[in-house]
C-alpha cells in the first residue's frame, strides 16, 4: 500500500528522528509525527473502535486525517510524558493523566497489521538490566561479573571480590539538582568502605570494571548491524558525560558479536537496538548493556546516515502484509 503512513510518535526536538523522517520524505512516504500528550490536547482527535472488523478509526491532527488500520508501521521514539498523576492538583486532572496514558497508549500500540519499531511494550521488558544481563550470558555474549543487590553485606563481599567495581543505577534516571535542573548518575567506582546503609533503600548494580581500551556502540536494525568505535580523551569510565571529548570512527563487528546481538534482539522481540561493549587490550567484546530505544545521531556523519536509512526502509516495508 504505496499510501499507508508511517505514524512517528515523538516530541519535537527530536534529532534522531529528524534523520529518520528526512529519509522517508525523500523516499516520498507519506509520515505522520505525533507527540500523543502534546497533540491530542491541543486539538487533534483520536478514536478507535473494535467489533467484529477488529480495530478500525481514525487519527485526525491540524494536517492529516489517517485511518489507523491503514498505519504501515509505527516509529516509536520518545514523545513527552503524560504527566505524573500523583502531583495532579485536582482528581479530574488525575483522571485524565491516568485515562490518557493508558487509552492513547492503548490505541497506538493495538494498530493491526503495523511493524512496530519498538512495539512500547517489547521496549519496557528489554530495559530492565538484570533481564539484559541474563539474556546476554544466555545468547553468548562476553559479561563482566555483576551483582544487583540491596544487601551491603553483599555488595561489600562483591567490592573485595574484584580488583576494580563500578557502580551503576539498575535503570536510567534524572534527579533534580540544587538549581532545579536535572541530575544525571553516571558510571563511577566504589570501594567497600565507601558503601553504607542506604544500600537497603533499593537495588542497586555493581559491576567488575572491565580494563577497557575504548568503547563501542552498536546500532543493530534487524539483521544490520553499525558500529562505531568510540575513544575518550580523558580517562571516563562513563563517555556520556562530556561527548566533546570522544572520537567516534566506524569498526567491524566480529562474527560471533553480530550472532549473539540478532539472538539477544530476538530473545527481546525487538527490531532495533542500542547496544554498549567495552573493548579490552586482547580485542574482546565485553556487552555493557543494550538500550532497546538508544541514540545514536551523535555517531560519525557516515555511519549516521546509514542507520537512518536502514530504519527508513524497515518503516517503508512495514509487514509483510502491509
Amino acid at each position: 500500500m504505496p499510501d499507508a503512513p508511517v505514524l512517528v510518535i515523538t516530541a519535537l526536538g527530536d534529532v534522531t528522528a529528524d534523520l529518520v523522517l528526512r529519509e522517508l520524505y525523500d523516499r516520498g512516504v507519506p509520515v505522520v509525527r505525533l507527540d500523543p500528550a502534546v497533540d491530542l490536547r491541543g486539538g487533534a482527535r483520536m478514536s478507535a473502535r473494535v467489533g467484529a472488523a477488529g480495530l478500525t478509526g481514525g487519527l485526525v491532527t491540524s494536517t492529516r486525517r489517517i485511518d489507523l488500520a491503514a498505519v504501515r508501521s509505527v516509529y516509536w521514539r520518545r514523545p513527552s510524558p503524560y504527566g505524573d498523576a500523583r502531583r495532579a492538583v485536582t482528581p479530574e486532572q488525575r483522571f485524565g493523566i491516568e485515562q490518557s496514558r493508558a487509552g492513547y497508549t492503548g490505541i497506538l500500540t493495538a494498530l493491526p497489521g503495523a511493524l512496530h519499531l519498538n512495539h512500547p511494550l517489547r521496549n519496557r521488558a528489554a530495559e530492565h538490566k538484570a533481564a539484559q544481563l541474563a539474556t546476554a550470558v544466555r545468547v553468548g555474549f562476553a559479561v563482566p561479573d555483576s551483582l544487583v543487590t540491596n544487601s551491603l553485606e553483599e555488595a561489600r563481599g562483591f567490592t573485595r571480590e574484584h580488583e576494580r567495581v563500578i557502580y551503576k543505577p539498575v535503570h536510567g534516571v534524572h534527579l533534580p539538582g540544587p538549581d532545579g535542573r536535572n541530575m544525571t548518575i553516571w558510571v563511577h567506582t566504589v570501594e567497600a568502605d565507601e558503601l553504607g546503609s542506604s544500600i537497603a533503600l533499593c537495588p542497586h548494580l555493581f559491576q567488575a570494571c572491565v580494563p577497557k581500551t575504548a568503547d563501542i556502540r552498536v546500532a543493530a536494525v534487524g539483521d544490520e548491524l553499525f558500529a562505531t568505535r568510540i575513544d575518550d580523551e580523558g580517562d571516563h569510565l562513563d563517555w556520556r558525560r562530556d561527548q566533546r571529548r570522544i572520537r567516534c570512527s566506524p569498526v567491524a563487528v566480529p562474527g560471533a558479536v553480530r550472532t549473539a546481538v540478532r539472538s539477544y534482539l530476538h530473545a527481546f522481540g525487538l527490531t532495533f537496538g542500542a547496544f554498549d561493549f567495552a573493548l579490552d587490550a586482547d580485542g574482546r567484546w565485553w556487552f555493557l548493556e543494550c538500550n532497546p530505544n538508544g541514540q545514536w545521531a551523535f555517531v560519525d556523519d557516515a555511519t549516521s546516515r546509514a542507520i537512518a536509512h536502514a530504519l527508513a526502509d524497515t518503516l517503508r516495508k512495514g509487514t509483510p502484509h502491509g
